[in-house]
């Protein structure tokens, strides 16, 4: 039978592997967002459009709490994150209009 310490060595190190994993996963994933934040930024310069949708960045966010409410993660937090992503977005769209 093996002891406590070397099971709770192994449950960590798997729990460890997940977290890499699903890092990996959020990296990539955003990376994809990006990708096609950037084509929008370009086609709102290409066309004289503004850099930023209000109305379209409450319903994101309000579609996101939502799911973060549903997932069981704190509503709050996935608004914060959420408006980070936006912000950052605006600021390369308004970078490609300059």
């Amino acid at each position: 039978m093996t002891d406590p310490a070397t099971r709770a060595t192994e449950i960590l190190k798997h729990h460890r592997a997940s977290i890499d994993r699903l890092d990996a996963v959020l990296v990539y994933t955003l990376a994809e967002r990006f990708s096609h934040t950037q084509a929008v930024g370009r086609l709102k310069a290409e066309h004289d459009l503004p850099p930023s949708d209000p109305e379209r960045e409450a319903v994101q966010i309000a579609r996101l709490e939502a799911m973060a409410k549903e997932a069981g993660l704190d509503p709050g937090f996935a608004k914060k994150f959420l408006g980070f992503i936006i912000e950052e977005v605006i600021r390369h769209h308004r970078k490609q209009q300059s």
